[in-house]
C-alpha cells in the first residue's frame, strides 16, 4: 500500500525546491513568510550574510494589541503592512517574496498584497 506524505513534510519539499531558485542578497532581500495554525510570521532576510534584517509576527504585543484573531485573512493583511512599514523604516524598498511553499491563496496572497500596497516592491 502507498503511503501519503504529510502536508507539511510536502510543504517542506517544496520549500527546497523554492529557495534553490532564489535568495535574498544585500540589495534585494527576501520576503519569507511562515505560517502555522495559530499565527503567521514575517521576516526580511539578506541570504548572503545569514542575518533577518526586519522581522514580524502576530505574536508581538503591538501587533496582537490591533488583532481580533491571529490566524485569519484581516491578521495576515495587517501582518503585510506592518513588515513593509518596518522595511520602508529601515530602507529596504524592493524584496524577493518567499511563500515557504505555501500556496499564493488566501493568508498569503492578502500578506503579499497588503505588502504591496504598503510601498514594498517584489
Amino acid at each position: 500500500m502507498v503511503s501519503k506524505k504529510s502536508r507539511s513534510e510536502v510543504r517542506v519539499n517544496k520549500h527546497r525546491r523554492l529557495r534553490n531558485r532564489f535568495s535574498g542578497t544585500a540589495e534585494r532581500p527576501r520576503l519569507a513568510v511562515f505560517r502555522s495554525n495559530n499565527h503567521m510570521y514575517a521576516q526580511i532576510i539578506d541570504d548572503t550574510v545569514g542575518k533577518t534584517l526586519v522581522s514580524a509576527s502576530t505574536l508581538q504585543k503591538e501587533v496582537k494589541a490591533e488583532l481580533e484573531k491571529t490566524n485569519n485573512v484581516d491578521a495576515a493583511a495587517y501582518l503585510g503592512t506592518v513588515i513593509a512599514k518596518r522595511a520602508i523604516e529601515k530602507g529596504i524598498n524592493t524584496v524577493v517574496f518567499d511563500r515557504g511553499g505555501f500556496i499564493y491563496q488566501g493568508k498569503i496572497k492578502a500578506l503579499a498584497d497588503a505588502a504591496r500596497e504598503a510601498g514594498l516592491e517584489f
